[in-house]
């Protein structure tokens, strides 16, 4: 079984590159401390380390 993270955005999109911004759209983060799970799969965790600066990661039981 695959693990589930909780990702959380704790800083702004503003002023940031369209991709970073883009990145925060596809994990499904469109307001400050919104809060979304997935699955740990390569592709989202990929995309959490190129915007890891504006998001907060736990990892689920």
């Amino acid at each position: 079984m695959m693990k589930k993270i909780k990702i959380t955005q704790v800083k702004r999109a503003i002023d940031r590159p369209l991709r970073q911004k883009r990145s925060l759209e596809a994990l499904g983060l469109r307001k400050m401390h919104q809060t979304v799970e997935h699955t740990a799969t390569p592709q989202i965790l990929g995309i959490v380390e190129k915007v890891r600066h504006l998001i907060q990661v736990e990892e689920l039981q």
